[in-house]
């Protein structure tokens, strides 16, 4: 080892009290009289047994060996504070870092060792310098930084080299300020320099932190710094040469705060909540318990070891859990948990730093027991005997508690049932009742008592998780009985389809379909109905079950559907309370030729001058070997006017005129058959309009479409309009007669006549304007008499129809409904005047008198005209009454 040169430098940054003169001494306190030291070696790799410098402790005292700590194994140190290595090694990166430790007054105090490789970190050209000197006073030597060396005097250049960072603890104790290294420019022997330093603790937040004084270049710390908070400061040290102008290039310095082991680690919760089965074996995972310490990552401050401190209660043993010191996971370490003797227990738990050895917490961990399914459930009533009706589903055949001893509402507890034997069709199931201790039987198919009229099972109950223990299973015996009931005939098929022809003559046998008594044991008759025969073509023999043809059945009608026609057909047998079984007879109909072809359209319009063909719909109710190619002939003297052919299709007739007739209407005859011969013969209503080509007119139209019943309407229509012109001539003849005694009283002004409008232009008035007929005398005027309430309801006006076929009964039944209107005055008749006030200038109308004696006059003629003429009667057909 001699052959080796090794340089111990001691330490590269000291942290001293600043020596100032006249301070007084502090308090000793025990500690290293440096807060981190770095020894330097001239190779990468390092032997064995290599002594690599000295650590120094003062615990106030006059001891000088203590038990010194290292945290590496590849490092040793003796009593003296000699650093030795334990085992070879290679600095990867030039340098490694160890942690040496020693405990003084019950507490554990620590520093940081860094060995550096001098090839790497030593002097070079124009590269950083970082040297010791001592300092005045001072035991240990303090460091100086100096700015690079300039080749030409203080020209400024581009530096290649960035110093190592200044390593200094946080929390130092002080006191402050506190220097921590001196900054030197390499021309303060030829120029005054005064320095500063700039950046984040300096000029920028937090502002102060560290101060450099001007002259002499030492940096100082001014309070305590806190690597949780920040862990790094990065300053510029600036030198200027006073009077000159010209300064050096601004020089980096980094101020790492190395961590100390200031804080304790703190439990993610406390207490930690954990269960386990009373069942569980030793080794089985409980939980994990966790804590978090605020020092740096990956170092000893924050490494934390756990310890399970006591367990309560500490039974059946004191070490029924144990931890993993690394993870924090706890585990079962003893067999022996029983939860119905100890539900639960309760760890107290230690979390503590570097390694176990530092600072502590203390939390809690609470395990609960779960239960184990470790008591199997038993039937309350080993065996039953039940009696159930057959044909039935879903119902309840028995109900069957028991009891667990384990913890109720658990899975544990919770049972689950099983039929095990006597039940090979599936025709029971079994489930679990809403309490979770009861099992109920119900049927899941129909019971035959004529198949089996008795039933053994075997039912088993077990709890929803298995057994943690062997236990034997409980079982119980259930005797089904099963009672007899009067069940329905039964037809066979359910369904019957049968294809019978449509025309097949009445009183044809159709089918034989008959039912059968499942109660074989009653020996019980069977009668038959049919039922929902809607359309009547059907009887049943109601002994027989035989069916038969009562009425023709028709293929197109509407009670039939895709040529089907259903029936139900009843079987009824003759218990003391019958029961009824249905069957379904369907009848797929054959389709015969018995419906001949028919033509859609019935009126047609035609000009009588190059007339254009009309085409003309044919429709045959047969199905489709019945219809169509269809042929057309024309009748009568049709072959005259008209020509008749079928178009390409075969099945549209093309209908043509080939005549010029005069203006009219015409009746075309033609006979349709079809592809068997059968024929019908269509009559067609031809207008034959003056007009040429297609586009029919008719000038005569409203002529030519009625009928005779709407032609007779129109006239009766035109005879009224004159009775009521004449009506109008004799009152106006009345009004320039004889003046008679008035029917009414002078003070009886109600009649008198306040004010009048037109009354109709009597004899010249001819232009009768239909019109108002069409309307249904909607717009007849609002005058009504306010003095004397209405005889009888208003009467219901039909509107014009579309058809103009229909306009004849329009007419007439809108004049019947204006006889019976005693609201709705003709307009060719005087109109009805209200009662209008008293005291009219105007003299009453009833003392008129038309120009001769009225008593030549039958008044009583106008009681056969309807209600709206009775007044007028009453006036002047009732003599001096």
């Amino acid at each position: 080892m001699g052959a080796f040169w090794f340089v111990e430098l001691g330490v590269l940054i000291l942290f001293l009290q600043a020596f100032k003169p006249g301070s007084s001494e502090s308090t000793c306190l025990p500690g290293f009289n440096s807060e981190i030291y770095i020894f330097k070696v001239e190779r990468n790799h390092l032997q064995s047994g290599r002594r690599l410098g000295k650590v120094v402790f003062d615990d106030c005292t006059s001891r000088t060996s203590f038990l010194f700590h290292s945290e590496d194994s590849h490092f040793k140190v003796d009593g003296d504070g000699t650093l030795k290595l334990e085992r070879g090694l290679t600095l990867h990166n030039g340098h490694k870092e160890v942690y040496v430790s020693t405990q003084s007054k019950g507490k554990k105090i620590t520093v940081p060792v860094r060995v550096l490789h001098e090839a790497r970190h030593g002097h070079h050209h124009n590269h950083h310098e970082m040297t010791t000197q001592p300092k005045p006073g001072a035991s240990l030597s303090l460091p100086v930084l100096n700015f690079p060396k300039s080749s030409g005097g203080l020209k400024r250049r581009k530096r290649d080299w960035v110093i190592p960072p200044i390593n200094f603890p946080e929390n130092d104790r002080g006191p402050f300020p506190k220097i921590m290294v001196q900054i030197r420019s390499n021309n303060d022997k030829e120029v005054k320099i005064q320095y500063s330093i700039t950046g984040t603790g300096a000029d920028l937040p937090p502002v102060g932190i560290f101060t450099v004084d001007k002259n002499s270049g030492n940096l100082y710390v001014t309070e305590p710094l806190d690597r949780e908070k920040k862990d790094k400061y990065i300053l510029l040290a600036h030198a200027v040469a006073v009077g000159a102008g010209i300064a050096e290039d601004p020089m980096e310095i980094i101020v790492k705060v190395i961590d100390m082991n200031d804080n304790k680690p703190v439990f993610t919760q406390d207490p930690f909540m954990g269960t386990v089965p009373e069942a569980s074996k030793p080794g089985d995972e409980v939980m994990q318990v966790t804590a978090t310490d605020a020092d740096e990552e990956g170092s000893a401050n924050s490494d934390v070891r756990y310890t399970i401190l006591s367990q309560e209660p500490p039974l059946p043993s004191p070490n029924m859990f144990v931890i993993n010191s690394v993870t924090g996971g706890i585990r079962v370490n003893a067999p022996g948990l029983d939860r119905e003797k100890i539900p639960k227990y309760t760890l107290a738990i230690q979390a503590a730093d570097m390694e176990g050895n530092g600072l502590t917490s203390f939390g809690k961990a609470i395990i609960t027991l779960t239960d184990s399914n470790d008591n199997a459930p038993q039937f309350v009533t080993p065996s039953y005997t039940v009696s159930v009706p057959e044909n039935k589903v879903d119902a309840l055949v028995v109900k069957m508690p028991v009891t667990d001893g384990d913890e109720p509402h658990s899975s544990a507890w919770a049972t689950t049932y099983k039929i095990v034997d006597g039940d090979p069709q599936g025709l029971f199931n079994v489930s679990t009742g809403p309490s979770k201790l009861e099992g109920i039987i119900t049927t899941a198919k129909p019971l035959d008592f004529e198949k089996n009229n008795k039933y053994t099972l075997l039912v088993t109950v077990q709890n929803e998780v298995p057994f943690t223990i062997s236990m034997p299973t409980s079982t119980a015996t259930v005797v089904v009985n099963v009672e007899d009931v009067n069940e329905a005939p039964v037809f066979t098929p359910v369904e019957k389809i049968i294809r019978k022809p449509e025309d097949l003559p009445v009183d044809s046998d159709l089918v034989l379909y008959t039912a059968t008594d499942p109660d074989t044991a009653r020996n019980q008759k069977v009668t038959y109905k049919i039922r929902n025969d809607n359309a009547g073509w059907l009887s049943i023999n109601k002994d027989t079950g035989l069916i038969k043809v009562k009425s023709l059945m028709d293929r197109e009608s509407t009670f039939v559907q895709d040529n089907k026609y259903s029936v139900i057909v009843l079987g009824i047998d003759n218990d003391e309370i019958p029961a009824t079984g249905t069957g379904t007879l369907i009848i797929e109909l054959e389709d015969v030729n018995d419906n001949a072809p028919t033509i859609d359209e019935s009126v047609i319009r035609v000009c009588n001058k190059e007339s254009s063909p009309q085409l003309l719909s044919v429709t045959d109710k047969d199905g489709a070997g019945f219809t169509a190619p269809y042929t057309v002939q024309l009748q009568g003297s049709s072959h005259s006017n008209w020509t008749a052919r079928m178009n390409d299709t075969k099945t549209g007739i093309i209908l043509t005129l080939k005549t010029m007739l005069d203006s009219g209407d015409y009746t075309v005859v033609l006979r349709v058959s079809d592809n068997q011969g059968l024929h019908h013969d269509s009559t067609i209503q031809a207008s034959v309009c003056d007009c040429k080509g297609a586009d029919v007119q008719c000038s005569d139209k409203a002529v030519a479409g009625f009928g005779i019943s709407s032609i007779l309407g129109i006239l009766g229509a035109v005879l009224l309009l004159l009775l009521l012109s004449l009506l109008l001539l004799m009152f106006l003849r009345k009004r320039g007669g004889e003046k008679k005694e008035p029917l009414l009283q002078e003070d009886d002004v109600r009649d008198n006549i306040y004010y009048y409008d037109e009354e109709g232009g009597g004899e010249d008035d001819q232009d009768f304007d239909l019109s108002v007929l069409h309307r249904g005398l909607d717009n007849r005027p609002d005058v009504f008499r306010n003095d004397i309430a209405p005889t009888m309801a208003r009467p219901e006006y039909r509107p014009r129809p579309a058809n103009p076929a229909d306009i004849g009964n329009f007419i007439d039944d809108n004049l019947k409904a204006a006889d019976n209107d005693p609201t709705a005055p003709p307009y060719d008749s005087l109109l009805v005047f209200d009662y209008e006030g008293g005291g009219s200038e105007a003299g009453s109308l009833s003392s008129l008198n038309s120009s001769s004696s009225g008593d030549d006059q039958d008044y009583d003629l106008l009681q056969e005209w309807g209600p709206r003429f009775k007044k007028l009667s009453d006036m002047y057909g009732g003599g001096e009454d």
